[in-house]
């Protein structure tokens, strides 16, 4: 991703937290390295911050996603959470 990272919001990244603690299978939706709509079923394991201080989150099935490509988690969309 060549794309500069854009942080994300506070309540959003604690929203991701919760449902990492509570090992919640969630619909992810994000847009992918190709610019689709990806939707993802899966439960997060693991939130991350590479040495760029990009931010990451990790599903059970091992798919890393950058925290800004995310659209909407369990039915919340991250703007919402601005």
């Amino acid at each position: 991703m060549d794309e500069k990272y854009k942080p994300v919001s506070c309540n959003f990244y604690d929203e991701l937290e919760t449902l990492a603690i509570q090992h919640k299978d969630c619909d992810i939706v994000f847009w992918g390295e190709s610019g689709a709509k990806v939707i993802v079923h899966d439960r997060i394991r693991n939130l991350f911050t590479t040495g760029d201080k990009s931010e990451f989150l990790e599903t059970g099935k091992g798919i890393q996603i950058r925290l800004d490509k995310i659209i909407e988690v369990d039915g919340k969309k991250q703007d919402a959470w601005c």
